[in-house]
């Protein structure tokens, strides 16, 4: 069996302990500012563009247990369950449907099992019989019986979280008069007003990161600036087991310690680009703006943005004299490696398995480990810099990083020590991963179409959790103040 990842609450713990270079132009594609309502037609989309979205959809489709809708934690090979990957992947079937990879007949198919599951999994406090506890569920769960997967596993609140962005995604998007779609709507509805979020203020207004049975609440609270925007946007909307408002008004109040400059960028800082992508996946924050945004005039999609600029600045400085970094191979996020495993030579190299890599304002973690879904889940943020990146880091390292579902975890053009390895394989290019993370596939797959045409975007704009989350977390202004969009 293969160790186990770094649980999400763990890498985000981690985190808390020069100006924009133009990029070669491509002449495949033209770059368009990311304006509301875009539609991109397929000759504006590059091929390779295009091929990965199809090819990361599949990694979904050809991963998860079409019984209970469970999807691996990575693949192929042994997994256990990530309920994040879940949720990318019910919002991924939606995606598939649009783009004609697979029917909507198909995908409801899929989406109510994955429900069904769900709905009926366990729920209480033993150390091994449940899937969760006060709605929420196990970061981890069993492949086979859908139960917590190890006792070093936690019951999170954040993946939980992704798994209702996927969950509320599938309750907004089947909205026809049917009974399967019927069904869906009733048991998306189900799960998320079971979700007790006061529950998980054990220092309240702030959430917990988690409960285990054996130790109880982890002794830290989601604060700083991270992915766990949705978390709070969630607690707020929800209509059974709200929290109250001044819960994003503390969550905003921790922001000071994750201001500042890096890298030629005023932003709010967190060093992998998860943390400036998850969130995302499900709301557009184009145009509207909290408090804390009024006052520094500044979106939190913009600061996404200036987190991908900042990042790639960072990779063309590169001060650690990493192999193959520069304008178009860049990436840093939580991802495989080739192994806790210290080389001596000419300097001493420290290289990691998962962990969160990560370049920011007092965080950097960087061994040369190079993720392409740092930079493909951020080409909505900004396309100008990714397309050429994809198409470079594929151009160069070729079949080597890419296969049927689309890009590996990750890679490192630095790692050249024959030696036994948690995952992946050493080739003449480097360290190369064997497998892809689903928590790293969700974002390339969503954000492409969400570039593409505002997809996942437009369906969420129609929900009324994530509206009413917002609005009283006091964002306003752009589409959360037009009507409510017609099914």
């Amino acid at each position: 069996m293969k160790l186990p990842h770094r649980p999400a609450w763990l890498s985000s713990l981690l985190l808390g302990a020069a100006l924009l270079l133009a990029a070669p132009a491509s002449p495949a594609w033209q770059a368009q500012p990311a304006t509301p309502e875009a539609s991109r037609s397929s000759a504006e989309v590059p091929a390779l563009v295009n091929d990965l979205e199809q090819r990361t959809f599949r990694f979904f489709w050809d991963s998860a247990d079409p019984a209970t809708g469970l999807v691996p934690d990575h693949y192929p090979g042994e997994s256990f369950s990530s309920i994040a990957a879940v949720g990318f992947g019910l919002t991924a079937y939606g995606v598939g449907v649009e783009r004609g990879y697979i029917t909507r007949e198909q995908a409801i198919e899929r989406t109510l099992a994955t429900l069904r599951f769900f709905d009926t999994a366990p729920q209480g406090d033993s150390e091994d019989d449940d899937s969760g506890y006060h709605g929420f569920f196990y970061h981890f769960l069993d492949m086979k019986s859908g139960k917590r997967f190890a006792r070093w596993t936690e019951v999170s609140t954040v993946d939980t979280s992704l798994l209702l962005g996927g969950v509320l995604f599938a309750q907004s998007y089947y909205d026809r008069d049917t009974p399967a779609e019927h069904e869906i709507r009733t048991l998306a509805d189900r799960i998320y007003r079971r979700v007790d979020w006061p529950w998980a203020q054990v220092r309240p207004p702030l959430i917990s990161m988690g409960w285990t049975p054996g130790g109880k609440f982890i002794p830290h609270d989601w604060e700083g600036y991270n992915e766990a925007m949705l978390v709070y946007v969630l607690a707020l909307g929800s209509p059974t087991h709200p929290v109250d408002s001044d819960a994003w008004s503390a969550w905003t109040g921790t922001y000071d310690r994750s201001w500042g400059k890096f890298q030629g960028q005023q932003l709010l800082n967190f060093g992998p680009l998860f943390g400036h992508q998850y969130s995302h996946v499900w709301i557009d924050f184009r145009g509207i703006r909290d408090a804390w945004n009024r006052q520094h005039d500044l979106d939190y999609f913009e600061n996404s943005r200036r987190a991908v600029i900042a990042q790639r600045n960072y990779a063309i400085t590169n001060p650690g004299h990493w192999t193959g970094y520069g304008a178009n191979v860049w990436g840093l996020t939580a991802s495989n490696g080739p192994g806790g495993i210290l080389v001596e030579g000419q300097g001493r190299r420290q290289f990691y398995g998962y962990t969160a890599r990560g370049a920011g304002l007092g965080y950097l973690v960087d061994d040369g480990t190079i993720v392409p879904s740092a930079a493909a889940g951020s080409i909505a943020f900004a396309p100008e810099l990714v397309i050429p990146a994809l198409e470079e880091m594929k151009r160069r390292y070729g079949t080597a990083i890419y296969n049927e579902h689309g890009f590996v975890d990750a890679f490192n053009p630095s790692f050249h020590v024959q030696t036994l390895l948690r995952t992946g394989k050493v080739l003449p290019m480097g360290w190369v991963d064997s497998e892809q993370l689903g928590i790293d596939q969700g974002p390339i797959v969503l954000m492409i179409e969400n570039w593409r045409s505002d997809f996942v975007w437009n369906v969420m704009k129609k929900n009324p959790y994530i509206r009413k989350g917002l609005q009283r977390a006091g964002f306003e202004g752009g589409w959360l103040d037009a009507p409510v969009p017609a099914k």
